[in-house]
């Protein structure tokens, strides 16, 4: 980033090589869309370029990073709110999907359907959180942030993003009681 801030514009393909996968992946966690999560991530890199000659190296660039990226997402999620659609392919079965993704070599079908099951109610219920608590669980769970970053990130003190955690986890306990007693 600094050789970005300092006029060398090749540096953006480094830094885009370096962090696009990761941040398509939380924006797809945080949206529930990979084509959404795409442009968000490509706005994100323009955002990036746009204010280099603002970026100062005192803190992690991940951190500076996912709050654009988390930025852009609220945005987004506060515009779709006010702007719903109905998807074209609402109307279709999507139950099958699943299964016709086994195969017949699989040793164990049951198992892989019931682990794709497990994965889908527990993206679903992620979806379903109030967007401070699943920004917060994704940023601290599959990003792997530490608190400090996170409270960074959502512009807030760290135990309000401890707060944030425990509440999201718990309303996850609770909507996923079934799938905890599976195991």
């Amino acid at each position: 980033m600094c050789r970005l801030r300092e006029g060398d514009d090749l540096a953006l393909n480094d830094i885009m090589d370096r962090w696009q996968s990761r941040l398509t992946r939380y924006l797809i966690r945080l949206t529930g869309s990979e084509a959404v999560a795409v442009d968000l991530a490509q706005e994100t890199f323009v955002r990036v370029y746009g204010n280099r000659f603002r970026y100062r190296p005192s803190g992690a660039f991940s951190t500076w990073l996912f709050a654009i990226a988390s930025n852009l997402a609220r945005h987004y999620l506060r515009w779709q709110l006010r702007h719903p659609t109905i998807s074209m392919d609402a109307s279709r079965d999507s139950s099958g999907s699943v299964l016709e993704s086994l195969q017949a070599t699989d040793p164990d079908p049951r198992a892989r359907l019931e682990e794709a099951e497990r994965a889908a109610a527990v993206r679903a219920a992620i979806a379903e959180l109030a967007p401070d608590l699943r920004e917060a669980l994704i940023l601290s769970t599959y990003e792997e942030m530490s608190y400090e970053q996170i409270a960074t990130i959502q512009r807030c003190s760290i135990k309000a993003v401890e707060t944030r955690l425990y509440r999201a986890r718990a309303l996850l306990r609770k909507k996923l009681a079934r799938w905890l007693e599976v195991r």
